[in-house]
C-alpha cells in the first residue's frame, strides 16, 4: 500500500455562524462546533484512507474563546498519525470577525477515526508520509498522547475499583456538596 502525505488529505471547512446556531447567551453552541469538527475529521480521514471512516474518540476539546454569530469559522484538519486501521486527525478551529478583521483561535482537538470497508469491516489505511518537521512532531506527539491516554484510562479504572468510603469521604470536606443519605 502506497503512503500518502499529510498535505494530500488536509481539509478546511469554513462556515458562517448564523443566529440559529446560537445559545441563549448569544454565543455559538458547542454542539454546533463539535458537529463541524466531526464533519471535517471525517472528510480528512476518509480522503487519506480512501474509504469511509467513523469517529472512535475525541480528545482535547477545550473551548478557548467563544464564537459569535456572524463570524466565519474555519476548521483546519490534518492527519497527524496513522495506525493499522486508525487515524488521528488534528483540528484547529479559528473564528474570523470579517467586520473588524480579527481572527481568534477557539479550539484545538484530536479525533481518532477508524477506516471501514463496504462490508463494514475495519480496513488497513495507507502509511503517512512525513515531509516536514511539523509532520514528524505531530506524529510523535500523538504517540505520546496515546500513551498518556492509556495510562490515564488505567488509573481511572483503578480509582473506581479502589473506592473505599471510609477513606475517601474526607475528599468531600472542602467541596460544595451536601450528603443527604446515611451509610
Amino acid at each position: 500500500m502506497e503512503g500518502r502525505s499529510v498535505k494530500y488529505s488536509q481539509t478546511t471547512i469554513t462556515e458562517l455562524m448564523i443566529p440559529s446556531y446560537a445559545n441563549f447567551g448569544g454565543k455559538i453552541h458547542g454542539g454546533i462546533l463539535l458537529s463541524l469538527m466531526d464533519k471535517v475529521a471525517y472528510a480528512c480521514s476518509s480522503k487519506h484512507a480512501g474509504t469511509y471512516c467513523v469517529t472512535v474518540s475525541v480528545d482535547g476539546v477545550d473551548f478557548l474563546q467563544p464564537v459569535e454569530v456572524g463570524e466565519l469559522v474555519s476548521l483546519k484538519a490534518s492527519v497527524n498519525y496513522v495506525g493499522n486501521t486508525s487515524l488521528v486527525v488534528g483540528i484547529k478551529v479559528i473564528a474570523e470577525n470579517v467586520k473588524d478583521a480579527t481572527v481568534k483561535h477557539t479550539n484545538t482537538c484530536y479525533f481518532t477515526m477508524v477506516a471501514k470497508g463496504d462490508d463494514n469491516q475495519l480496513m488497513k489505511v495507507p502509511p503517512l508520509i512525513l515531509e516536514t518537521f511539523d509532520d514528524m512532531r505531530r506524529f510523535i506527539s500523538t504517540i505520546k498522547r496515546k500513551k498518556l491516554k492509556l495510562e490515564s484510562s488505567d488509573k481511572m479504572k483503578g480509582l473506581k475499583d479502589d473506592f473505599v468510603l471510609d477513606e475517601d469521604i474526607s475528599l468531600l470536606e472542602k467541596e460544595r456538596c451536601e450528603i443527604k443519605f446515611t451509610t
